[in-house]
């Protein structure tokens, strides 16, 4: 993980970040499987470190999920999520903010969606879309960006300070590998639903988006916050690779088992 962690203070080019990256595993059947089960050993053991997370009530983990459309948010969600128990989790997708919203700072709506201590919340595109989409379509100023840049900073610092780990996860596709996504969605019928025209003219803005996803991470991947530069063109590796840092950022909480009733007789406890 630490290949594709963004230094903090560091100036990201995403150009020599390679997104067909499968890291010591090569692109054959036998590695491929190979990652699938550790994939697959990895997801029990976060299930099992979820239950811990959940009893202790002491942290809490936040998941950002970036990406281009087709980058695979959702599939990460389906797949490396698949052990864990909904009753602890929350996933949460951040459209275009109503009315009401837009009436409050644009921090106001996420804040409240900030998971709970003992609780896992996953956030399906984030905050972070008040400083890509708005700056690549010129809704805000520069100077607005970098202000909200400080803003964010300071938001995650809270959350940090208060018992979050924040774990924030770039989905790096290449555009040919976007292209080839899209068009499957064309050929599958059922894969139809997620069809939306607009995809095809954010992607016309491929470079501007690289751009303003560079400046984003560079300003704002803190040693709280910390984001990670996952490739992405192979589903299997991105799921081994965002499995690892899930499991490892729980690991590093330290949680044991809650302390039982002190008030019980264990040993001479019976249920009749």
């Amino acid at each position: 993980m630490k290949l594709y962690r963004v230094k903090s203070g560091s100036r990201l080019d995403l150009n020599s970040c390679d997104p067909d990256d499968t890291g010591a595993y090569k692109k054959n059947d036998d590695d491929k499987a190979a990652a699938k089960a550790e994939t697959r050993q990895l997801i029990r053991k976060l299930s099992r470190l979820q239950e811990r997370l959940y009893a202790n009530k002491q942290r809490s983990l936040l998941i950002i999920l970036q990406g281009m459309d087709t980058s695979g948010k959702d599939g990460t969600i389906r797949s490396v999520m698949s052990g864990v128990n909904p009753q602890g989790c929350k996933v949460v997708s951040f459209k275009s903010p109503s009315s009401k919203e837009l009436a409050h700072d644009f921090l106001w709506r996420v804040h409240q969606e900030a998971p709970a201590k003992g609780y896992i919340g996953i956030f399906n595109r984030s905050h972070y879309e008040d400083v890509l989409i708005t700056r690549v379509h010129g809704l805000v100023s520069e100077r607005e960006v970098k202000r909200r840049f400080m803003q964010i900073q300071e938001f995650e610092n809270l959350l940090s300070d208060n018992g979050t780990a924040i774990v924030k996860l770039f989905l790096h596709i290449s555009k040919g590998e976007q292209k080839e996504r899209l068009e499957a969605r064309i050929r599958n019928p059922e894969k139809r639903w997620k069809w939306d025209s607009g995809d095809i003219e954010e992607r016309k803005l491929w470079s501007d988006y690289m751009k303003a996803f560079e400046d984003v991470m560079s300003a704002t991947s803190t040693d709280n916050a910390p984001w990670y530069v996952v490739p992405a063109n192979r589903k299997w590796y991105r799921n081994l690779v965002i499995a690892d840092r899930v499991v490892r950022t729980v690991e590093d909480m330290k949680l044991g088992t809650p302390p039982a009733a002190t008030d019980v007789d264990w040993n001479r406890l019976r249920i009749t």
